[in-house]
């Protein structure tokens, strides 16, 4: 059996009256990344701070890597939480420097290491300067760095991307994605469905304190097709008719046509062959992450913002 790099089990955390996560139960396998999804107040931080030992659950038990989140498993975590904390006050590459060192890091290693980021996300001529010198953007992304710095196992982002301008969140997302190719396992904590769909093999979706899906993305959206194929073709649309398909959408240049007992994927393919239809495109419809969301959780831009003592979101 793989070691799974997180493990939650009947996890339940509440602040007073408010049940930030109920019953909550999650594995993330060594060398995937898992998108957390859902609306602010679902309960998504509250459970990232369980995993990294901040918070104590009321019930249920928290693994990472195998055993109690202690220091010494914490220390091959990177983590970024949601709340962006820097040292204003202390110089760039001194603040890299010190977080590198207090992970165990030697200071000649870690320097280097340091400028190296610097340089590459375009922060090398602010390696002098302190960091209340930087724009918030500049900021995040320096905190980003001490976030990576000792190539750690396991990066835990919590809204990673939010505050920074689309380029240089393409920026971030290629550096996400090329420390996965180099076996870190990722997590990271979003409400925009759009970008998990990108990055994300795995996704949680939790809504209320409560998870509604979990699985492998690709075998989520087979399972949520929505038995709409979209047709493009040469030449009129008459022979769709003929066929009997009614309801048809037109987007773009496809023709959206819904399947039912009659109308299978297959008759439509038979039916184009026989009237000698030029087909360009013939697709079963998978649904967006947004759609299978709603579809199972209500619409997350109608979600209330829940917040308690502690900070439960």
């Amino acid at each position: 059996m793989t070691e799974a790099a997180v493990r939650l089990a009947g996890v339940t955390k509440s602040f007073g009256s408010h049940t930030a996560v109920s019953d909550f139960d999650l594995e993330i396998p060594r060398g995937s990344i898992l998108g957390l999804l859902g609306p602010n107040g679902s309960g998504k931080t509250t459970s990232i701070r369980m995993m990294m030992a901040i918070l104590v659950p009321d019930r249920g038990t928290v693994e990472l890597f195998g055993g109690f989140p202690d220091f010494a498993r914490r220390s091959r975590v990177g983590y970024l939480p949601e709340e962006r904390g820097v040292y204003e006050k202390m110089k760039v590459l001194e603040q890299l420097v010190f977080l590198g060192e207090i992970r165990g890091m030697e200071r000649k290693i870690v320097r280097k290491r340091a400028m190296e980021w610097l340089e590459r996300l375009d922060l090398g001529e602010w390696a002098g300067k302190k960091v209340q010198a930087l724009s918030k953007g500049m900021q995040q992304k320096v905190q980003f760095i001490g976030t990576v710095l000792h190539n750690p196992e396991l990066l835990i982002l919590d809204e990673p991307f939010s505050g920074l301008d689309p380029i240089n969140q393409e920026v971030l997302e290629s550096i996400v994605l090329e420390q996965r190719e180099q076996g870190a396992t990722i997590l990271f904590s979003t409400h925009l469905m759009e970008q998990a769909e990108r990055l994300c093999e795995r996704v949680c979706l939790i809504s209320k304190s409560r998870k509604v899906l979990d699985g492998n993305l690709k075998e989520i959206k087979r399972r949520e097709r929505s038995g709409v194929v979209a047709v493009e073709f040469e030449g009129d649309d008459r022979w769709l008719g003929r066929l009997g398909v009614t309801e048809i959408e037109k987007v773009g240049d496809a023709h959206h046509l819904p399947l039912n007992p009659r109308v299978d994927g297959d008759r439509i393919l038979a039916a184009a062959v026989a009237e000698g239809v030029s087909l360009r495109r013939f697709e079963l419809l998978e649904p967006t992450l947004r759609e299978i969301f709603v579809r199972h959780a209500g619409d997350p831009a109608e979600e209330p913002v829940l917040l308690a003592a502690g900070g439960a979101r």
